[in-house]
């Protein structure tokens, strides 16, 4: 296919190719269009348009109780086992008895296809497919003749449709015909008059879900008439599609949701959907603004296409500019993918082909879920936080019960996974993950952490609660050890195995390191709480009793931060998962100026773990990131950022796990975040680990902890300008990087220009 040789856009923030995706193998180099609730793939072919669709609540199934009624009949069995050290009596046991009835949750599922056929279009003389990220916009553009063909996309929150722009400037028209399909749970799809298809179903197992999607065609001329199951335009040089679609999880009449949708949208033009669609995206995404660079970087790679880009990344070279511009797609991708009113961002955003997808495609809890929204505070996009926060809300009854059929505690409780449903019980039969209750308590951390940037009184009143189940929880299932200390148990460290002394292997245990380390953090973001609400003291001093108890980090035998509670060989000691670590990041126990010793035990974890080949996912890199930088060590940070580009980066620059996942994604766009800011030690520190390769550059709008908002500019690796705006007022502590600390009382509304060039 012949093609366009540069880019003649000047913006940074695009992506763009030369090519179409494939048809077959493309979905890694398709773009993703998505306002939350609805996402689509977009090929960009010629003779051929594949658009992949889906919405977030198209999932399998129904509600189910999958509690296990006798797990607490065998539950004190099982904790003396892992006791005595009879590790795999204690795994067969808990198979049995700790798993979910059935072992599986519900999945996520694609609400299908969209298909264009276009006629007389032979190989393109030019051709350019974009996605702009600051306007959230896609763009197929190609030549044929005298002719320029454009198909512009985007998927507008506002009017909650799909919208298609077909153009032909030239001598030559628009004819195809158009197709929606869905491969499973797929009951008919029918032309309703001459300009609209429609298909509904349902997708599949008791008390489904059922779905209804609409598109029309609005033709500014030409023919359109309905054959078949097709739609069909002839010699037409303008036209719009619109396409709608609703479900039963939130709507009892999908079919008369989905019309009044799309009527609604009919009433607007083009060109104010297009209006009101960049208006209200850009009121996040504006939000931010980034560009960094160095000495011999060259601008004119914003030339070349995407994927030249990323090759030369992978070969080696430097990019400063890509680096900028994929930490800007992370943020694209929440916005996407998770709004208020929707559903949060799962394993692949929304984004999803398969019919049983790669781990369901569903909320994995023991990392994943949470790295997803590790960038919704800092960089400037709290209001996709929400989503998460509704999900957890919805857990809450589930996990009551979850915590006291299985466990007779008090409060709720969830363990690796959920699903659309709120589901808390446990989650397959695999031995490193299946038995870790821990998942509620990691999640409302999130709940603490939006307090901790925001300031907001209200949302904390009403999130405290939630809290306070979770350590609830925690305080009825500890028990204490043969040391005196108090512990889970059964649990795991997600989703490792160790070395028993007589050389057996082992997954379940007592008190892994990770699980003392979260509750911790919970523990103390309560006892936080109560004091800040006026509330609940003497439940705080029961926590803050207890935390006495609770163990703390510990070095081992390579003066690496132990897993478990006992100093046990690691059966792969380049495991992805880095659990012991979560002192470090996201949690806030160690740090290099409080606890230099554990330091340098997370900095021995960490090397370690990648001279035995950790890293290799995509997720697992960006944790690594987010982790080097909370070490303020600059270089092994930027060293991890290229090498999630080159090893786990697709050609749509979407995380490769592989396969994909978006987590990655987050992580890393979060990672770089943490790199030029951090503020979890009480003071905002600027750029802790700012690389060489990054002489100059500027970020504007990330937010901290305390509800300050950031503007930084730098040059020659040298902070030349700072300016913070308080929304809340309060005390700013500033730590800059020669180490000097400023510290001043602000008012809510003002900005505050700590730097400034020539000062």
């Amino acid at each position: 296919m012949a093609s366009t040789g540069t880019n003649p856009k000047k913006t940074r923030n695009v992506l763009w190719y030369k090519e179409p995706a494939g048809i077959y193998n493309g979905w890694e180099c398709a773009l993703p269009l998505g306002n939350g609730r609805i996402g689509a793939m977009v090929y960009g072919g010629v003779e051929n348009e594949l658009i992949r669709l889906n919405e977030d609540s198209i999932w399998y199934g129904g509600p189910r109780d999958r509690n296990n009624p006798d797990a607490l009949r065998y539950l004190k069995t099982i904790r003396n086992l892992i006791s005595e050290g009879r590790i795999s009596e204690a795994e067969n046991l808990a198979a049995v008895a700790l798993s979910g009835i059935p072992e599986s949750q519900r999945h996520y599922q694609p609400l299908g296809e969209l298909y264009l056929t276009f006629e007389n279009h032979g190989n393109p003389s030019y051709y350019r497919r974009e996605l702009d990220i600051d306007n959230a916009v896609s763009k197929v553009e190609y030549r044929i003749g005298d002719t320029l063909y454009t198909r512009e996309m985007f998927i507008s929150r506002p009017q909650q449709v799909f919208v298609i722009k077909m153009k032909a400037e030239g001598s030559g028209s628009i004819s195809f015909r158009t197709l929606l399909r869905r491969a499973r749970y797929f009951e008919r799809a029918d032309c309703v008059g001459h300009s609209t298809l429609k298909m509904s179903g349902s997708c599949g197992g008791e008390n489904a879900i059922k779905y209804c999607t609409v598109m029309r065609i609005i033709p500014e001329n030409g023919n359109l008439e309905a054959i078949g199951e097709h739609l069909v335009v002839r010699e037409s040089k303008s036209l719009m599609i619109l396409l709608s679609v609703a479900t039963s999880f939130r709507h009892s009449d999908p079919e008369k949701e989905s019309f009044r949708i799309l009527e609604e949208a009919e009433n607007y033009t083009y060109d104010e959907l297009l209006k009101n669609h960049i208006e209200d995206y850009r009121s996040l995404f504006g939000r931010v603004d980034f560009y960094i660079s160095n000495d011999s970087a060259d601008e004119g790679l914003n030339a070349l296409p995407t994927d030249e880009r990323l090759e030369r990344v992978k070969a080696g070279n430097d990019d400063p500019g890509l680096v900028s511009l994929y930490c800007q797609f992370g943020r694209y991708l929440l916005i996407s993918s998770s709004r208020p009113g929707t559903l949060p961002s799962n394993l692949q955003g929304i984004w999803n082909k398969d019919y049983l997808p790669p781990w369901d495609s569903k909320y994995t809890i023991n990392i994943n879920t949470q790295m997803n929204y590790w960038p919704a505070e800092v960089c400037n996009l709290s209001e996709c936080h929400l989503p998460l926060f509704d999900l957890i809300e919805r857990m809450r009854e589930n996990g009551r019960r979850t915590a006291r059929v299985m466990y007779n505690c008090r409060g709720f409780c969830a363990h690796h996974n959920t699903d659309i449903w709120a589901d808390t019980a446990p989650q397959d039969i695999y031995f490193g993950a299946t038995y870790w209750p821990m998942g509620a308590a990691w999640l409302c951390l999130h709940l603490w952490e939006h307090y901790e940037f925001t300031c907001d009184r209200e949302f904390l009143a009403k999130a405290y609660p939630t809290m306070k189940e979770a350590a609830e929880f925690l305080l009825d299932y500890l028990i204490e050890d043969d040391k005196g200390r108090l512990v889970t148990s059964p649990s795991v460290s997600p989703e490792n195995t160790y070395i028993l002394p007589n050389g057996e292997k082992g997954r379940l245990c007592q008190g892994p390191s990770m699980d003392s380390q979260i509750i911790h953090e919970l523990f103390t973001a309560c006892i936080r709480s109560a004091e800040i609400l006026n509330t609940d003291g003497e439940f705080a001093a029961e926590l803050a009793g207890v935390l006495e108890r609770i163990p703390k980090p510990e070095s081992g035998r390579y003066g690496q931060i132990k897993e478990w509670s006992e100093d046990y060989e690691e059966a792969e000691p380049g495991h992805r998962h880095i659990s012991h670590l979560f002192a470090l990041h996201p949690g806030k126990q160690i740090s290099v100026h409080r606890t230099p010793e554990l330091a340098k035990a997370a900095r021995v974890t960490l090397e370690r773990r990648l001279a035995h080949g950790g890293g290799h996912t995509g997720w697992s890199r960006a944790w690594i990131i987010n982790m080097w930088a909370r070490l303020e060590d600059a270089e092994k940070a930027y060293e991890n950022v290229m090498e999630l580009l080159r090893r786990s980066t697709l050609p749509n620059l979407l995380d490769n796990h592989p396969p994909f996942q978006i987590d990655g994604n987050f992580g890393g766009t979060a990672g770089i975040a943490e790199m030029l800011v951090q503020s979890h030690e009480g003071m905002i520190t600027l750029l802790p680990a700012l690389p060489k390769a990054w002489t100059k550059g500027y970020i504007r709008g990330l937010r901290v902890r305390g509800g300050f908002e950031l503007d930084l500019e730098w040059e020659r690796g040298k902070l030349v300008k700072v300016s913070v705006l308080s929304t809340c007022g309060g005390t700013c502590r500033i730590r800059k990087p020669d180490g000097e600390v400023t510290e001043f009382e602000t008012e809510k509304g003002r900005v505050y220009e700590i730097m400034a060039p020539g000062k």
